[in-house]
């Protein structure tokens, strides 16, 4: 539908938004009426129910569009917020014009306050190489919390099968980070039933994802995984990190 860069602000409509007591109560609510296993289209329409379409926003990382696609079914037009890190592969960046191409939602681009190259004279050249959880704070989590402030809750593609630290993600959660409802409608799916969905709908989905990439972050931070290996193995390999922070 459209493409916007740092337009965030500009995309929600000025409102009142909810206090944080009344958001956790209806996350609580939700994740009761929904409990663990509902369908994506189920937790959709609940979250529908509750918020408006300028109140709710979907992050994606272009490893492919299920997520935008699933919910612009029922909030046609949502703002998709894409962290522009400025270390994409080719790949993902082909995705997302994709994804603006072809989908009724509005993508916008967070941009992080330094531009690589700032990052560079002020850290020193290859911050994601000798600190790659500051580098993250950076380029994702600090610019992805300044964008969520105008929002009251977020769809995330997380997925219980991706990693043994994701395997008790719940649908409905008070997201404590953000201070938003926090919704995870993919979260019993298979890496199989992605793939699926994607080939029935003729949804975008990026290059590298059925070639060995299964997890797909920034460029210098990841590799193909191996037959066998946990999906996310291929972030940050040899490293401690097992996640940017933003789902934690």
């Amino acid at each position: 539908m459209s493409l916007s860069a740092n337009s965030v602000v500009d995309s929600v409509a000025v409102q009142t938004r909810r206090s944080d007591e009344e958001l956790k109560a209806l996350a609580a609510a939700g994740a009761e009426e929904l409990g663990w296993d509902a369908t994506a289209d189920q937790v959709i329409a609940w979250v529908a129910r509750n918020f408006d379409l300028t109140q709710a926003a979907v992050a994606c990382s272009m490893a492919d569009a299920v997520l935008p696609h699933l919910v612009s079914q029922q909030f046609p037009g949502i703002d998709v917020l894409f962290l522009e890190t400025g270390y994409h592969f080719t790949e993902t960046h082909i995705t997302r014009d994709e994804v603006a191409e072809q989908l009724n939602v509005n993508i916008v681009e967070v941009q992080p306050e330094l531009t690589v190259t700032q990052q560079d004279a002020q850290f020193g050249k290859d911050l994601f190489s000798r600190d790659p959880a500051q580098c993250c704070a950076l380029r994702k989590m600090d610019p992805l919390k300044k964008a969520l402030a105008g929002y009251e809750v977020w769809f995330t593609g997380v997925r219980r099968d991706e990693a043994p630290t994701r395997t008790n993600t719940p649908l409905v959660t008070w997201d404590r980070v953000h201070n938003l409802v926090k919704i995870n409608p993919l979260a019993p799916w298979t890496f199989d039933q992605l793939l699926d969905y994607a080939g029935e709908h003729q949804v975008p989905v990026n290059m590298l994802l059925p070639n060995g990439y299964p997890s797909i972050g920034c460029k210098p931070c990841t590799r193909p995984v191996a037959p066998g290996e946990d999906p996310r193995a291929g972030r940050w390999a040899g490293l401690a990190k097992t996640e940017c922070g933003i789902h934690q």
